[in-house]
């Protein structure tokens, strides 16, 4: 006789959430490769040292918007503004980091009959957004870019 899963089981269920779950972890975030591929034109027409920068997740001025995008993503904000009577985009890049934060908190204690308040060191993790990174184009073109460092709070 030929064993079977009972119809909710934990393994039969894992086994319908598996694939579910690796699906989704795929479209999580998007890499190099496939914004690559979803600017292919863009991508070949780009100087072979600039395809290899690009490779690698760097940027360079004279570098095109498309290029940037398949570096380093989408930006986190655009910016329009004007820079010596030209036009300016700039594209702001987030960082986040975990704030850790420690604060006094209670717990119930029960002793004898009765009911305690005990004070404890209890600490969190937030997470802090920043500007990781700006850059500027003119015409399309970068014009200055920069990395910035996560804050020191």
């Amino acid at each position: 006789m030929k064993p079977t899963l009972p119809p909710f089981s934990g393994l039969r269920t894992a086994l319908w959430l598996l694939p579910a779950l690796l699906l989704l972890a795929g479209c999580q975030s998007a890499t190099i490769e496939s914004r690559r591929t979803q600017r292919a034109a863009s991508y070949t027409a780009l100087l072979p040292e600039q395809q290899q920068l690009v490779d690698k997740g760097q940027i360079r001025s004279g570098m095109t918007e498309d290029a940037v995008y398949i570096a380093w993503g989408p930006a986190w904000q655009i910016l329009r503004g004007e820079t010596d009577g030209k036009l300016t985009t700039t594209w702001i890049y987030r960082g986040t980091w975990w704030d850790e934060q420690t604060y006094w908190n209670y717990r119930l204690f029960y002793r004898g009959g009765r009911f305690f308040d005990v004070p404890f060191l209890d600490r969190t993790s937030v997470p802090r957004d920043f500007v990781a990174a700006e850059v500027t184009f003119v015409d399309g073109v970068v014009r200055s870019w920069k990395m910035l460092p996560r804050p020191y709070l």
